[in-house]
């Protein structure tokens, strides 16, 4: 390095008295901008720099700040997610609790209204026999609870207590095979028996096939069999078809509408009418079209004189038969041909006589 210094001293301290110049030029002078050179020399040298170390600097924060801030949001998912299942649990137990008590209010309500004596009971397990329907309910003799004592709920019958014990009893279920009891149809009052099947449905067994009955008819327990009074509600024929001497009818109980959590038994148990059927087409009241506007022309109101029903068909038919045959019906005449179009059969006018020619 001594020997390059030496050997260029003079290029070299040229260099240096042109950079000095350089560097006095650009002191001096200003830019446009009222800017020294130098400054804007120096300004353009470092922004590169500065851009790139900016650049790695915000970048670099902006990672730290995004991870703490991932950290955060996901511990308030975790806490906004314990708070959803805690909300979902409460609402589910005050679900459960409002069922409860609609249940509860309508025990009290059918209690209130019923005949019979009844005492309610929360069905608190299920029995262990194999291919049995028994529940466990827990009101026993202490209640006044007795073997073969009815047990129903608002919409209709449950079963009936086989076994007591001081708190607690255990109730056959409609559904049980070797249950049974005595019905009655609510429209055609066709006696028959039900009994269990094991599943969800039960059959009415010992009505005849010449028996009318219709699909969907109501059944009532009919108090033949000494253990549910007369008028409890069974539930609804879905089958009704002709079997091998007797009918096929199954039925789907109502008493299991709203589930089996709370039941009545029945103590002292007072019979009842069966219900009537409502009557079809029952007449419904109009009230007069309103008046007309001033200056509006009335509005012409239908006529009502034309048959309604089928009978009145047959009626107006057989009137114009008679007209056309000249028949006064209520006397003793030729009957008329009812097999006639009344149409075709209109009375014809009675021809003119023809006036002689001369």
């Amino acid at each position: 390095m001594e020997f390059l210094l030496n050997r260029y001293r003079n290029l070299t301290v040229l260099l240096v008295a042109i950079l000095a110049q350089l560097v006095l030029l650009a002191y001096q002078v200003k830019s446009n901008g009222e800017v020294r050179l130098i400054r804007v020399w120096a300004v353009t040298a470092v922004t590169p720099l500065a851009r790139i170390i900016e650049t790695g600097r915000s970048s670099t924060a902006h990672f730290f700040d995004d991870y703490f801030v991932l950290l955060d949001v996901r511990e308030e998912n975790k806490r906004l997610k314990k708070d959803l299942d805690r909300t979902s649990m409460e609402n589910q137990y005050l679900r459960t609790e409002l069922d409860t008590a609609d249940r509860a209010r309508s025990l009290a309500i059918f209690q209130s209204h019923s005949p019979s004596k009844m005492v309610a009971a929360h069905v608190i397990g299920n029995g262990t026999g194999t291919g049995a329907k028994v529940v466990i309910v827990d009101r026993g003799s202490t209640s006044g609870v007795q073997k073969g004592m009815a047990v129903v709920t608002p919409a209709g019958i449950v079963g009936k207590v086989v076994d007591v014990y001081p708190v607690s009893s255990f109730v056959l279920l409609v559904t049980d095979p070797t249950f049974a009891a005595g019905v009655i149809s609510q429209k055609n009052r066709v006696h028959g028996t039900l009994r269990g099947q094991g599943h969800s449905t039960v059959r009415i067994d010992y009505v005849q096939n010449e028996e009318k009955l219709d699909q969907g008819e109501l059944f009532y327990t009919s108090g033949d069999d000494r253990i549910f009074p007369k008028g409890l509600p069974v539930g609804e024929s879905t089958v009704v078809r002709q079997g091998k001497g007797v009918k096929e009818i199954y039925v789907t109980p109502s008493g299991f509408q709203n589930g089996l959590e709370e039941v009545l038994i029945i103590t002292e148990g007072v019979h009842a009418a069966i219900p009537e059927v409502p009557v079809p087409n029952q007449p419904v009241h109009l009230m007069d079209p309103p008046p007309a506007e001033p200056g509006a022309a009335p509005v012409p109101v239908p006529a009502q004189n034309g048959p309604v029903s089928d009978a009145d068909r047959v009626v107006e038919k057989y009137k114009k038969i008679g007209e056309a045959e000249k028949h006064v019906y209520g006397e003793r005449a030729v009957i008329p041909n009812f097999n006639l179009d009344p149409n075709a059969a209109a009375p014809k006018s009675p021809e003119q006589p023809k006036p002689k020619q001369p």
